[in-house]
């Protein structure tokens, strides 16, 4: 683990004429390699990586990094490579030439070594791909020896293609730097490929950080949860715990699941792809098995959604070949099937709050 001395620690706050406000505490452990900034658009992502850089003046702020009080030093002195989305390179100067910008020949060569990038040093920015330019620009940053890597949005400038091609490719040469980075993105995808740690931020404020795996299955609140893609998200309340499980009462239908101590009214979080359909008829040998009527079945390439009537919508996510299979009709009578470990609980007490 790193030490307390090595983690960011960041409380920036901002008003804009729009009436926004940025009022963002994020706090990243020191030992994490790479952590997103992830939300919707518009949701103060950019101006707190901005912030962070020294590049976004702010009301109120406190930065502090690896020990260091970075609140009152300019960019430069800051030690941090800002990776923007167009990639800002020099069109008038050669590959080489932009790697080694603010770098000594030497960690100029490493640089250009390490991303693949040595046979293009006597061109320029216009005749490279998408994806080489991203390689130069990430050079051109660790090149300068930077104690932390900034990156805002750094693969929407690529097509599609190139972008799901670019993600690992991404994710190998932040680690191969072993310089830690934060990320900026709004794509859900994106932040599971890259992302150790999340921080989701909405409407200017960090909702919830930790591990990313933890925070796509156990979202805080509504909010979090429809922004990392929990598509179900019912109000409920428990009903009744006993052996381990939690019953609740989610508009007339009973669900259970695994006992986290929660009581009262909560909301129920299920992901789409965690509700399987079955055709057979019996509800009474399996846990949760909910009667329900198709919809609707939408394709989505090599999965279908399925829109559920159970008493309540409930979204489910199965293979394509499987709807096929099962030949699911809008109007069908089927079962929703969940097991309990997939049905997460979040205390409608905390809906409102955020972590500080």
């Amino acid at each position: 683990m790193g030490t307390m001395a090595d983690q960011l620690i960041c409380d920036c706050r901002k008003r804009f004429p729009s009436g926004f406000t940025l009022d963002a505490a994020l706090r990243i452990p020191g030992d994490v390699p790479v952590t997103v900034l992830f939300g919707p658009s518009g949701s103060g992502k950019s101006t707190l990586l901005r912030a962070i850089a020294g590049l976004e003046p702010m009301d109120r702020a406190a930065i502090h990094f690896r020990g260091r009080e970075w609140t009152q030093l300019p960019p430069q002195q800051r030690r941090a490579g800002f990776l923007f989305q167009d990639y800002a390179l020099f069109p008038h100067l050669t590959v080489a030439g932009n790697v080694a910008y603010a770098a000594t020949p030497e960690s100029a060569r490493r640089a250009m070594d390490a991303f693949g990038i040595s046979a293009l040093a006597a061109q320029r920015p216009r005749t490279l791909s998408g994806g080489q330019q991203q390689r130069v620009a990430l050079a051109r940053a660790i090149a300068a020896s930077p104690d932390l890597l900034l990156l805002d949005e750094p693969l929407s400038a690529l097509d599609a293609p190139a972008r799901a091609r670019m993600r690992q490719d991404l994710r190998s040469l932040l680690l191969a730097s072993a310089v830690p980075a934060i990320v900026v993105t709004h794509d859900r995808t994106e932040a599971i490929a890259l992302g150790d740690w999340i921080a989701v931020m909405i409407g200017g404020r960090i909702r919830q950080s930790g591990p990313v795996q933890d925070v796509f299955r156990r979202p805080s609140d509504p909010e979090v949860a429809a922004s990392v893609g929990v598509e179900n998200v019912l109000p409920g309340e428990v009903a009744g715990r006993g052996g381990g499980l939690l019953t609740v009462r989610a508009n007339g239908t009973l669900i259970q699941c695994v006992d986290s101590g929660e009581t009262g009214a909560v909301f129920v979080c299920i992901r789409a792809e965690d509700v399987g359909i079955s055709r057979e008829a019996d509800h009474s040998s399996l846990r949760n098995r909910i009667a329900a009527t198709i919809r609707a079945v939408l394709p989505e390439g090599p999965l279908a959604r399925v829109e559920l009537d159970c008493g309540f919508t409930l979204a489910a996510l199965v293979t394509a070949q499987s709807a096929s299979e099962l030949r699911l009709r809008p109007g069908d009578a089927v079962s929703a099937i969940i097991k309990t470990t997939s049905v997460h609980l979040v205390s409608h007490a905390g809906a409102g709050g955020y972590h500080r």
